[in-house]
């Protein structure tokens, strides 16, 4: 009889169809957004100067200093069209690009052997962050992030490899905690070069609304590598062990000498 109710329970779990995939489509294709890791908006402002320290992927034209000649990386400039409803645009790996329109994939994109020698050349190892700069207009209140990818775009592999999307049809509003050009207000943390093909081509999209100054900015900075704890069996338990042996010693040698003296 449990073989039965068992066979019976794995043909009902056989017969139900698959969850179906959320799809999106970003320069004109589809992406299911249900893949790739979750970013997170890190808490603090972010230290620096964009211009001075930090290479775009996608800019307004107000940015000085952004192109980054010593890594030649590219990025969009989307211009200084005054204040745009929305934006919506993909990174590019053309120095300077400025005729990628909106919602569109650049014709040439970074690669991700260039993607790790850049974190590695901005003092990081593999994981980095999106920092974002806003510029908001006084009195006219936040500004909208709607979503932001990273994304596989080679030909026959899209793939979401990492996205903050708070949910479809929702969104976040950002304070210009920061307001001005060049200094950055949040971050997007969780991104990494680990699992980057090194010929394969890789693009960021960004998309925000009630744009309300100046253009605003995402560029890439490397995270702080966190200092790594040693695990148990490691020898740091002998390491206490050991401390704590001594520090018993040198108790009872303190007693002995005490109760010598008092003898």
């Amino acid at each position: 009889m449990k073989k039965l109710l068992l066979m019976a329970t794995a043909i009902v779990l056989f017969a139900l169809p698959a969850e179906a995939a959320t799809m999106r489509t970003l320069g004109g294709q589809a992406f299911d957004i249900d893949q790739g890791t979750n970013l997170v908006i890190g808490q603090g402002v972010p230290a620096g100067n964009q211009p001075l320290n930090a290479p775009c992927v996608i800019c307004g034209a107000n940015q000085p200093n952004q192109t980054n000649l010593d890594q030649n990386f590219g990025y969009t400039d989307y211009g200084n069209k005054g204040n745009l409803t929305t934006e919506a645009f993909f990174s590019s790996g053309i120095i300077r690009d400025g005729n990628l329109n909106e919602d569109t994939i650049s014709l040439v994109n970074y690669s991700g052997a260039q993607l790790k020698a850049l974190i590695i050349a901005l003092g990081g190892q593999n994981a980095f962050s999106i920092g974002i700069d806003l510029n908001e207009a006084p009195g006219k209140g936040p500004q909208t992030l709607e979503s932001f990818f990273f994304l596989d775009v080679t030909p026959g592999s899209f793939q979401v490899l990492a996205s903050y999307l708070p949910a479809l049809g929702d969104s976040i509003d950002l304070n210009a905690v920061n307001n001005g050009t060049g200094f950055p207000d949040y971050s997007l943390d969780g991104l990494t070069t680990l699992g980057l093909i090194n010929n394969h081509q890789y693009a960021f999209y960004a998309r925000m609304t009630n744009i309300n100054d100046g253009p605003d900015s995402f560029f890439i900075q490397p995270a702080i590598a966190a200092v790594p704890i040693p695990a148990v069996g490691s020898g740091l338990p002998m390491l206490i062990a050991g401390i704590g042996g001594l520090v018993a010693l040198q108790r009872r040698r303190k007693a002995r000498n005490s109760q010598i003296v008092a003898a």
